[in-house]
């Protein structure tokens, strides 16, 4: 049994179909991630639809403009399906006409975000690109909050400075590129209680699917090529990860519910 524990499913075209593709392989679980208010209500909508697929709500970093506001948020958490909040984070990947002010949007929404996760003892999910130090720091400064640090391709010294302080590293279908061998670093000395695994479907499909949308199902291909990578077996690492969304994303109760229904 698989977790797809990061993934856009109101950006695919027909959704219900790639589910029961995913279910059809093993996949047991879907965690449907928001990024701005615009969308939340579709995602919600398909959260209600199915069983196994939960929703976050929360501001993506790109999505972030002037000066940011999350009290919806908070509101969202209110929603049975609402399991973590975000994605938010930092990106500082393109460049942009006012710098300072984008990162300081960005560093103002992402604590926001994180002080919210810890006072109602719910998983945050960050995104992370090319803002290493600014992005431990924030983790360091709201010491208690938890979550995850998605679809990770930065250094190690960063995912152990999350490690460090209780937080989960997710490995998504980049660590199948050929040129990731940076992501291959990490994914190895993630330890097994703390490894998560996703598609950010659509985007970033694995080899070898890669250059096609991708879909829920393909996270298998990401589990197979991490139990290769980490020596361990399918099934172990499958187990492993499930029990690890299961611990981190408390609300969802996925043992209790697979249980029940084994």
């Amino acid at each position: 049994m698989l977790v797809d524990s990061h993934c856009h499913l109101n950006y695919l075209t027909d959704c219900d179909t790639k589910l029961a593709a995913a279910r059809a392989l093993g996949v047991r679980g879907f965690l449907c991630i928001g990024v701005k208010q615009d969308t939340h209500a579709d995602v919600i909508r398909i959260a209600q639809r199915h069983t196994d697929v939960w929703a976050s709500a929360g501001v993506h970093p790109e999505s972030v403009a002037g000066k940011p506001s999350i009290d919806w948020v908070e509101s969202a958490l209110q929603h049975n399906k609402i399991v973590g909040i975000g994605e938010t984070g930092l990106d500082y990947f393109r460049a942009d006409d006012d710098v300072a002010h984008v990162r300081n949007a960005q560093r103002e929404s992402f604590a926001a975000h994180l002080a919210l996760g810890r006072a109602n003892d719910v998983p945050v999910i960050v995104h992370t690109r090319a803002a290493d130090s600014d992005t431990r720091d924030l983790l360091r400064a709201h010491t208690g909050a938890i979550g995850v640090l998605h679809c990770f391709t930065e250094s190690w010294e960063l995912a152990r400075a999350a490690l460090d302080l209780g937080w989960y590293v997710s490995i998504s279908g980049i660590v199948t590129f050929r040129n990731a061998d940076n992501v291959r670093d990490v994914a190895r000395l993630i330890p097994n209680d703390r490894l998560l695994v996703e598609t950010d479907c659509p985007w970033l499909a694995p080899m070898p699917y890669r250059g096609k949308t991708n879909e829920p199902a393909f996270v298998t291909e990401t589990a197979k090529f991490l139990a290769t990578l980490r020596g361990q077996h399918l099934d172990e690492l499958a187990a492993q990860t499930t029990e690890n969304f299961s611990r981190l994303f408390k609300r969802t109760a996925v043992h209790e519910r697979l249980n029940s229904s084994s």
